[in-house]
């Protein structure tokens, strides 16, 4: 291991990188050092290279765990500002180390980094050796909450993976650290006893007293304007905090306050470190007065830049002019981009799609079909057929007014000779239109098409700049801010570059393949068949054909060991595969049986989340040993299948500590452990949430009359809902919570009906998935998001645009679907329930927020309905009965059959036509001996017949077949009756008359949204 160190050191050396010593105090890992924290702040660039040691009490396994330890070492690389080519950096230092790039699956994977107590965040990757992270690769964006100016990459590279991989050994002890010296002989010892110390033995008042006693010297060092020492004091807060935090000792309160405290000390210090660095003129450069352009090896990022956009349209000045007679061409627009989130890939390549076909619908420009492809890498448009030019057009511009144009004598007046010379034209010239009721003068002119290539200069410059993503960042590139870094652009037009400019990147006709192809970065002759010429370089743009591949590769290994891959279970978990690689290699890998002891889930989980593996299994769904792994590309299949088993065999081997610790665990000592999980600051911990979830399902229990076994079972399962958040398992894999509950419940002796129903607590986890299939698995459910939607909607935390941290669309989908799926629930209502989550919120509920929540889950019902096909006017019809969901859909239901019947035609529109005389607010109550007119008497008896007969019934089917007598009197009303009389008294009680007859059919559908 010594030696992999000594060679990483070499390469950075080599590459421009100060070699410094590792933080002299605790710190979590290499970006906590100053070296990283305080010097990616201000302008001066810096490029550094260290060994740490990293400290995390919270990943103590007393040396068991083959991958985990509380101290492992990284090393850590610093580069600023962002050189433009870091990947390509990265990858030599693994070739260095005697890593085969291209025997391997190295894959940079979707890792969006924070660290709320320091206020700093970034995005980039985890980046994977054969499905094992080996180094976290980020673009600074913010650190101590300030906006970093120039963008800094960080490379940390954890060394016991990577030499475990390199060594082939599967656990952190047997590394060979030095000739003759084990990994395990030398730090063995200190790895437990510290394990030891930190889960068991560390002193709480003393961490506490010290915690204290370190803030106090920060503030000190604060207040006297000296930030390195300051910055000391609050890492040993961190160290502090975590240390506690192992022990379990951090309350809700404590967390957020201790949080807050460190992130507001880290902000002043990352301020007065710059402040102090301006004060010595940043002594490195930087500043106003002195350029600092990143560098790739030795070459400015912009000069590089400059040269190639020189080089291309050098390329494309030598490339035949256009002319009318060139013919239709097929445009490529390529955007080549470092390894994009696998969401992105589909989301840009729609946005391009539509941004692209709205563009040139705006130009006069001919053209064919669009398509756009897209992988993690690149996107891909191709435009058929376009036009060498657009077509010529007469232009007419309006001016003012002929009243404002001419005198009485007829002569032009300055306004007109003014408009007339700002056009270079003669007043003379001018002609006449008329736009609206108004004359106006004008001048037509014949405006010849631009070419091609002019048009599409600045629109596609327009969608390259215009890309966003969910998350941005920036990097090197001024005014530029995407999901990650654009880093090339390939236009043609048939043979010709399409020549235009984004901030400092120039189109071309040069692409990027596989990084270990050579050569990596390839010029493409013609748009015309652009996909087809990548895939002869191994890259498959069509995510359709990628997905094809990872589907029929799984399906055939999953086949030659007698299983099957669940296609169709697995499908959100295929997408993603497919948008992780450029071309996709499936390899068949197995564990060990043992393994398969643990519950499914569990096995299932650690392999979709954490490797996304495909799990193969028997005609019956058993789990089987075997999985599927996709690579990206050509690789050596054994040493890729042979890494990604020892991935595997260790996150299994973590499952298994976490497994049989929390079986040792009594379900009461979990419980109090979640007293410790902040669910939000002004709600309390997940215990206080856990507490009202209980009584608001045992008051809708009330409600609806559960009584009998189904009581027992939910008042047991409602003392004990979220306990299995304060397990191990669950706080390392927080999508099996239910599952483990579960599972722990029956394992503690809990009856299986309410184990059952602390797993249907979580239903549903995602859209599609199952609905609680028991009443107090329903209840539960139902109680938890309640109380959700209203204590969150109570302190202004609902969803905004496409931000919903905790999930209340998918919450709110939840209440109406468990409503839905409930017949004993259909006595319940929305706004009930509510309100009985309202009586157990620690916060003021305002009327205004709970209408709020209520008017929310009402619009995912709404959208749910349309989503599935039916009409938009029959579900907002029937919205007024969404109270209780289950009825408004049996409306639905019924206003869809009664489509094309005559009979409710008629109804529709006798109800239509007495709403629109009567006032809203005029109230059905009129005097029956006050009707004089025979038409009168006749709507007052229909109306009395059909209120007996009806007896309260809303069902719209019955409504439309005993109103056919109604319906009648009220169009003999319309048509013998005058309303609106000059007589107050007879007006007043034929609008109360109609206004009984509207009140008939009142909330049974609004009338008024059915036209």
């Amino acid at each position: 291991m010594q030696e992999a160190l000594l060679v990483l050191n070499k390469y950075w050396t080599e590459h421009g990188c100060l070699v410094v010593q590792p933080m002299n105090t605790e710190v979590g890992a290499g970006t906590l050092n100053p070296s990283t924290f305080l010097r990616v702040q201000g302008p001066e660039p810096w490029r550094v290279a260290y060994v740490e040691p990293s400290v995390r009490p919270d990943d103590s396994r007393y040396g068991e765990n083959p991958n985990r330890l509380q101290t492992h070492t990284q090393f850590q690389v610093i580069l600023k500002p962002e050189p433009g080519n870091a990947q390509e950096l990265f990858l030599g230092s693994l070739q260095a180390l005697g890593i085969d790039t291209a025997a391997h699956d190295i894959r940079f994977v979707e890792d969006n980094w924070a660290s709320p107590a320091l206020g700093a965040w970034g995005l980039g990757w985890e980046v994977w050796l054969d499905g094992l992270e080996i180094t976290q690769f980020t673009y600074f964006q913010q650190a101590g909450g300030i906006t970093l100016d120039p963008v800094s990459v960080e490379m940390t590279y954890g060394m016991e993976r990577i030499v475990m991989a390199l060594q082939d050994v599967s656990h952190f002890k047997d590394i060979q650290y030095a000739p003759g010296v084990t990994y395990g002989e030398a730090f063995g010892q200190a790895e437990y006893e510290m394990s030891r110390y930190y889960l068991d033995e560390a002193d709480l008042d003393t961490q506490r007293t010290l915690f204290e006693a370190y803030a106090g010297e920060a503030r000190r060092m604060l207040d006297a304007r000296l930030p390195v020492p300051a910055y000391s004091y609050v890492l040993k807060c961190s160290h502090t905090f975590n240390v506690l935090d192992a022990r379990g000792a951090i309350s809700t309160t404590e967390r957020a306050r201790s949080f807050a405290r460190m992130r507001g000390m880290a902000h002043e210090v990352a301020e007065l470190w710059v402040a102090r660095r301006e004060e010595l003129s940043f002594p490195l450069g930087g500043g106003p007065d002195t350029a600092a352009d990143a560098t790739v090896d030795g070459t400015s990022a912009d000069a590089a830049a400059g040269e190639s956009a020189g080089a291309e349209q050098d390329a494309a000045a030598t490339a035949p002019a256009l002319t009318a007679e060139s013919g239709r061409a097929t445009l490529a627009l390529e955007i080549g981009v470092e390894e994009m989130p696998p969401a992105e890939v589909t989301r840009t390549s729609q946005a391009v799609h539509d941004v692209l076909a709205e563009k040139l619908a705006a130009t006069r420009l001919g053209y064919g079909d669009i398509r756009v492809a897209a992988g993690p890498r690149r996107v891909i448009a191709t435009v058929a057929d376009v036009e060498p030019w657009e077509s010529d057009y007469e232009q007419t511009l309006k001016g003012p007014q002929v009243s404002a144009a001419y005198d009485a004598d007829g002569n032009p007046t300055k306004a007109a000779v003014g408009f007339a010379r700002s056009h270079g034209a003669d007043p003379a010239e001018l002609g006449r239109v008329v736009v609206g009721a108004n004359e106006h003068v004008a001048l037509t002119r014949q405006v010849v098409g631009r070419s091609a290539e002019e048009v599409l200069s600045s629109l596609l410059a327009e969608v390259v700049s215009g890309l966003r993503a969910e998350k941005n960042m920036r990097w090197n590139v001024p005014r530029l801010s995407f999901t990650r870094p654009i880093r090339w652009i390939t236009a043609l037009l048939g043979e010709r570059v399409v020549p235009f400019t984004v901030s400092s990147l120039a189109s071309g006709r040069t692409t990027q393949v596989h990084r270990n192809a050579v050569p990596a970065a390839v010029e493409v002759p013609t748009a015309d068949g652009y996909l087809s010429f990548l895939k002869e370089r191994g890259i498959l743009a069509d995510a359709a054909e990628r997905r094809r591949l990872v589907v029929d590769g799984a399906t055939r290994l999953a086949s030659s060991v007698g299983g099957r891959i669940q296609v169709e279970q697995y499908g959100p978990l295929i997408d993603e595969i497919t948008n992780l690689v450029e071309f996709p290699t499936p390899i068949l890998g197995s564990f060990d049986a043992k393994y398969l002891l643990l519950p499914p889930d569990i096995l299932v989980t650690v392999m979709r989340k954490h490797q996304r593996y495909l799990p193969v299994v028997d005609a019956e769904g058993t789990m089987q040993p075997y999985f599927v792994a996709v690579a990206n590309g050509s690789c050596d299949h054994d040493v890729v299948r042979r890494g990604n088993e020892a991935v595997l065999r260790a996150r299994y081997e973590d499952a298994s500590f976490f497994w049989k610790a929390d079986l040792e665990t009594p379900l009461s000592e979990m419980m109090e452990k979640i007293r410790l999980l902040t669910f939000e600051e002004r709600l309390g911990s997940m215990a206080d949430r856990a507490d009202r979830i209980s009584a608001v399902a045992r008051r809708l229990a009330d409600v609806v009359g559960v009584s009998g076994t189904d009581r027992e079972v939910l008042d047991r399962a409602a003392a004990l809902t979220k306990f299995d958040l304060g397990s191990q398992m669950v706080t390392e894999l927080s999508s099996l919570a239910g599952v483990m509950a579960r599972e722990y419940a029956v394992r503690a002796g809990e009856s299986e009906a309410v184990a059952q129903a602390l797993f249907e607590n979580e239903l549903p986890r995602f859209g599609g998935d199952r609905l609680p299939g028991t009443l107090p698995g329903a209840l539960l459910a139902l109680a938890d998001r309640l109380d959700l939607l209203v204590g969150l909607f109570a302190i202004g935390a609902e969803p905004t645009g496409s931000s919903d941290p905790f999930g209340l669309r998918r919450s709110a989908l939840g209440v109406v679907n468990i409503l839905l799926s409930r017949s004993e629930l259909a006595g319940l209502g929305l706004s009930q329930g509510l309100a009985i989550a309202v009586e157990q919120q620690a916060v003021m509920v305002e009327p205004k927020r709970l209408d709020d929540a209520a008017q929310f889950v009402l619009r995912r019902l709404e959208q749910q309905l349309i989503e599935v096909g039916h009409a938009t006017t029959d579900v907002r019809a029937v919205l007024v009965r969404a109270d209780s969901p289950l009825l408004a859909v049996h409306t639905l239901e019924e206003l869809e059959s009664l489509q094309g019947d005559d009979r409710f035609v008629r109804v529709l529109a006798a109800f239509q036509r007495v709403r629109r005389i009567v006032p809203a607010s005029v109230e059905g109550a009129y005097g029956p001996d006050q009707l004089k007119e025979p038409a009168e008497q006749a709507l007052h008896s229909a109306l009395t017949k059909c209120r007996q007969v009806l007896d309260g019934e809303t069902s719209l089917v019955r409504l439309t077949a005993e109103t056919g007598e109604l319906v009648d009197a009220v169009n003999v009303f319309f048509k013998d009756v005058l309303v609106m009389v000059e007589d107050p008294g007879v007006r007043a009680n034929r609008l109360g008359l109609l206004a009984a007859v509207r009140d008939l059919a009142q909330g049974i559908v609004d009338w008024e949204k059915l036209g």
